[in-house]
This record gives C-alpha cells, structure tokens and sequence, in this order.
C-alpha cells in the first residue's frame, strides 16, 4: 500500500494569506491509504489455482475448472485483471509524476517478470532433465518440449532468451512481458483519450485476425499466446479501471444485459457438454458448428472474449466490492495467492509437473489424482502464507520501500 502522504497547511498571519513561516505551528494532516481491492486479489488466486489444476493430467478437480463449462480458462482471468492493476498503479504514478518515471517503473517491473521467467525456465529444465535421467524415461523431454535444448543447447538458450523457446505451461509470463513492455505508450494515450485507446486496441486485434499478425516460435510455429490478440483483454482491463468499468456500470446494472450474459454462459455450457457427450451433438445445428469451429486460443476467439465478458458482468453483479466475505479466514488463502501471484505462479508450474510425474509413475486412480491437486494448492497456500509473513516483518524498513514492493505486488499479477 502506498505510504501516508502528510500534507503541511499553513497558519494565516496578519500579513496575508496562509502561508509558511518558520515558527508557525505546522499541522500534519495525513492522506488515508487507498484501500486494495481484494476482489481482484481472490479472483487472481482462484485463477492461480485454477491453472495449476488444468496443469495436471485429468482429474477429479480438473471438472471443476471453467473450461469445462465454457469458452474461456484461467488465462483471461489473470491478463484482464493484470491489466486492471497495472492500470490503476501506473496510471496514479504518471498523472502523479510523468511519463518517465511511469515508464521507468514498468520497465522495471518488466524486467522483474523476465528474470523471474528465466529462472523458472531454468530450474524447470533441471527438473525435468533429472527426472527423464532418474526414471530413465525419455518421453518426459518430449512431452515437455525440451528435446530441442538436449540436441542444441547452446541454440536453445540464446532463443529462450529471446521468449522464442518455451517449454510446455511456460506460456504466460513471456505473453506479461510483450504486453508491459508496450504499457507505457498504451496508458499514456489511455491519459488522454481512453477511448481511442480502446478503439486503437481493438483495431489491431481486428488486423491481427485479418493478415495473420504474430511472433515466431522457435524451433517452429508461433506463440501459443498471440501478444498481438491477447493485448485486446490486457488494454480492456486497464481502460475498465481507468473509468470504463464506472461508465459502464448502468449497462452492466440492467437486467437485458444480465440476461443475455446468462443466456451466453448457456449457450457456451451447452456446446461445452457436446465435446464430452457426442450424442448432444444432434440438437446443435450444423451451420453454427461451421461458424463456430475453431475456437482459437492463440489469437483470443471472440467467443472466448465474449464469453469472459459475460462472466465479468455477472460477478460484478454477484460479487460486491464490499462483500463481507472478503474478510472471512476462508478465502485467506486464495486473497493470499492472488497479492504473490508471480512467485506463486512459478511454483504452480513446478507442482504441476512434479504431480504429472508421480501420477505417471505411481497410478492410484482417482483418489491419488485428487490429493496431489489438493497437496499442490496446500503447498501454494502455504508458501503464499509465508511470503506474506516475510514481508510484514520486513515491512518495517521505510515507507519508500513498502510504497514500491505494495505497487509491485498490485500490478505483478500477470503471471
């Protein structure tokens, strides 16, 4: 949280007006802290757990997911509200201190995200290099997309320095450091004309489905997360908390809006259970399966935007900000989760695997399935606890630095 701000007013003298003086009494009035908002952190922590799960191979829990139910996942959950944050820390820092200093930050915490994904990037390698050795099973490198560092390694390197080459689940944190890298000159237009930055976002969303717009994968293919789609969702969250999400609010209130969202979210449910259950197939007209189909992650599919759309209007409508259940000991651990995102994203990607390895090796069905879900959210409960706990003690140093970390962890949700 930012530091109290005193503000110094002045005494009025017999000589004009308030002004002052070296010995007139100086009253201290101090600035109240800008209250967090801990929706944004529970729902970044119920998408924390959320791609962890859909991490693993099929379980138990995984049915309880949201892409089971619909078009969209956990991924625009995290870049719309890291949009969101980074909106509401940076914007307040460039109104407050400029474009340079604004930009300065961001940059500084694009390089945090990039450092933090190269070093999960390499311990991730070492993880699954020892495992392949130990269980002497090659297919662990193969499944995991790193048989091409283990032919050239020297190669590989440079280009996962690059954000070129990824192992399988290291998608997100390259896709954060494209779209914060670009932030600056987004929010300072989004000062001046929210709107147009909007509409200049949309614009080239529209041309990136027109000419086939993306980066280059390596050793082949693209980006698994199109930064030129994806950036649509990550400059709508920052133009809701710059004022769109207010002036849309007598829209969002109405109930035709929540009436077609529900019957959208219907809709995506029911096409849903047809991937599961065939024989649903029937009562879907063919003409909507060609229109539909596919349903493209890559370059964001409309029906996924539109379908996180549908649920954000109804959470807000369900989930009041000043919801007494944001304060209850039971949602701690998610809120926790969501305020270390980065640091408990790198740790998802590690359980994740680690649970995939001891499911392949050791198979106890449903039940075993089900408690290395459960064991991997405890240990990133656990951990978030404990970075908190760090924190909190450390916190004592100078209001300068708990101002920085506060805004670091506000805005570093897009792991």
């Amino acid at each position: 949280m930012p530091p109290v701000i005193d503000q110094v007013v002045g005494v009025r003298t017999k000589a004009g007006p308030a002004s002052v003086k070296r010995d007139a009494p100086v009253v201290m009035i101090p600035t109240p802290p800008r209250e967090r908002e801990l929706r944004l952190d529970l729902l970044r922590g119920f998408a924390l757990w959320l791609i962890f799960i859909d991490h693993l191979p099929q379980n138990l829990l995984t049915w309880l997911t949201i892409r089971n139910y619909g078009f969209s996942d956990a991924t625009e959950i995290f870049i719309f509200i890291s949009g969101y944050t980074a909106a509401l820390v940076y914007g307040r820092a460039m109104r407050e201190r400029g474009f340079i200093v604004a930009a300065a930050r961001i940059l500084r915490r694009v390089w945090q995200i990039y450092v933090a994904h190269i070093v999960l990037f390499t311990i991730f390698l070492a993880e699954i290099s020892y495992v392949a050795s130990s269980s002497e099973n090659p297919l662990y490198t193969e499944e995991m997309g790193i048989l091409d560092f283990l032919k050239q390694p020297d190669v590989t390197i440079v280009q996962a320095l690059l954000l070129k080459f990824r192992p399988v689940n290291m998608d997100v944190l390259p896709l954060y450091v494209a779209l914060m890298l670009f932030f600056p000159l987004v929010l300072l237009v989004m000062q001046r004309s929210a709107g147009l930055a909007l509409a200049l976002s949309a614009g080239l969303y529209g041309l990136t489905w027109c000419f086939g717009l993306a980066l280059p994968a390596y050793p082949n293919g693209v980006w698994f997360f199109n930064p030129f789609a994806w950036q649509l969702l990550f400059v709508f969250g920052a133009w809701c908390a710059l004022g769109g999400a207010k002036r849309m609010s007598r829209i969002l209130s109405s109930p035709a809006t929540l009436s077609i969202c529900a019957a959208y979210l219907l809709f995506a449910f029911y096409t849903t259970l047809t991937w599961h259950v065939p024989q649903l197939n029937h009562f879907m007209p063919h003409i909507a399966e060609q229109w539909m189909y596919p349903i493209d992650k890559t370059n964001l599919d409309v029906l996924r935007f539109m379908h996180f759309l549908a649920l954000a209007a109804l959470t807000l409508r369900f989930l009041p900000k000043h919801w007494p259940g944001l304060t209850s000991p039971w949602l701690r651990p998610l809120i926790l989760c969501g305020q270390h995102s980065l640091q408990i994203f790198c740790i998802g990607v590690f359980l994740a695997f680690a649970g995939q390895f001891i499911l392949a090796e050791y198979s106890g069905g449903a039940v075993v399935h089900f408690l290395i879900s459960v064991c991997g959210i405890l240990i990133m409960c656990a951990a978030a606890w404990v970075f908190s706990w760090y924190k909190r003690v450390t916190g004592k140093g100078g209001s300068r630095a708990k101002s920085a970390d506060g805004d670091a962890d506000l805005a570093g949700g897009g792991a």
